[in-house]
């Protein structure tokens, strides 16, 4: 389809090679961990909530930017649609970490911490790169970026209650152990208030204050391009220092990863599949349907790897297992940007009538 030509073009220079950036950091990375094996200890030496000050200010960067960029005050304008948000709601925050949870268990039952790890990063939905994905997928910019805005504040309020529920009770209702899965619900809210409290209120902040001073097209024209790319860079940033503390582990485990990777690309495929099929059986217009199956199918390793260090320490499974996420995510993104392309077709082209969802009409 000529449609479906140079959308890897479409990203920019940094997002195109995102792959390639992350091996970079996790060599960059082992090598540090090589030429100064005291690094980690040094890293570790001044913490806070768990967490060393270099790897938390890492963290809390790489999420400020993103959050920026969500247009808090367009939630009202969507949320009266309730079809159309339910849906977003109910794949995300039930099948969402349910899918991820069932092929965590599936694939590794006998590597409990990696398998926390992808539990982790199935309970943290997207609000980062889902954008891009949508926007080369043709999708409702303006609802992707309401459901992303909905998303950072259910994190808010349901990350750590989840977190226990997937982590502790549930494993134990299957005959887990539970010993391996002991972790405190507060941890967790500790770490979620923390990592994405902290850069959800200034991304609020700072939208709020400068859109009032100097206007929404400035803003969005001139300091988010600025401030955007900083966040790959504090994601990059953190990739070094993890791989630096975990190098001689990661060198001694590759297995380890091409495992973990497995059910990260499993997931992306069944969500995204999952949620496209649906949204099609209700007959919401390509432009909704897109946006939905990409905020679904996406998630928030920023969230994840911040909440697996937080929780259960840099030199972690979970730790190791949310760092790869990213890894995974951006080719098979790309590579579901043309499916939803090619998908394009099955969806109404026609106005919808009124009582079967949205009453706007479809663009052809």
């Amino acid at each position: 389809m000529p449609e479906m030509e140079g959308v890897a073009r479409r990203l920019s220079t940094l997002d195109r090679f995102l792959p390639l950036w992350i091996f970079a950091a996790m060599g960059l990375g082992l090598l540090l961990g090589r030429l100064f094996p005291d690094l980690g200890a040094l890293l570790d030496r001044v913490q806070v909530a768990g967490v060393s000050v270099p790897i938390g200010l890492g963290l809390l960067w790489m999420m400020y930017p993103v959050l920026a960029k969500v247009r808090y005050e367009s939630i009202g304008s969507h949320v009266a649609d309730r079809r159309l948000i339910g849906t977003s709601l109910v794949l995300n925050w039930v099948i969402g970490p349910v899918v991820m949870f069932a092929l965590a268990w599936w694939l590794l039952p006998d590597l409990p911490a990696y398998r926390n790890g992808l539990v982790i990063v199935g309970l943290a939905r997207c609000i980062a790169m889902v954008l891009i994905w949508n926007t080369l997928a043709g999708g409702s910019g303006e609802l992707a970026a309401v459901l992303v805005a909905l998303n950072s504040i259910f994190q808010v309020l349901t990350y750590s209650f989840l977190g226990y529920l997937f982590l502790t009770v549930v494993p134990g209702w299957l005959g887990g152990s539970t010993a391996a899965l002991d972790v405190s619900m507060l941890d967790i809210a500790r770490s979620v208030l923390i990592f994405l409290g902290v850069p959800l209120l200034a991304g609020y902040w700072t939208r709020r204050t400068l859109v009032r001073r100097r206007g929404t097209a400035w803003y969005e024209g001139t300091f988010l391009p600025r401030i955007g790319p900083t966040a790959l860079l504090g994601l990059l940033y953190t990739i070094v220092l993890m791989f630096a503390m975990q190098g001689d582990r990661i060198l001694d485990r590759p297995w380890d990863v091409l495992r973990i990777a497995l059910p990260l690309m499993l997931y992306f495929l069944v969500m995204f599949g999952i949620s496209l099929l649906l949204t099609w059986r209700l007959r919401f217009r390509y432009e909704e349907a897109a946006a939905v199956s990409f905020t679904a199918a996406g998630n928030n390793f920023e969230l994840a790897i911040a909440v697996a260090i937080g929780t259960f320490g840099i030199a972690s499974g979970e730790a190791l297992a949310a760092v790869v996420g990213p890894l995974i995510e951006v080719p098979a993104l790309i590579g579901l940007v043309y499916v939803a392309l090619w998908a394009r077709r099955f969806f109404p082209l026609t106005p919808i009538p009124e009582g079967h969802g949205s009453n706007r009409h479809v663009s052809s």
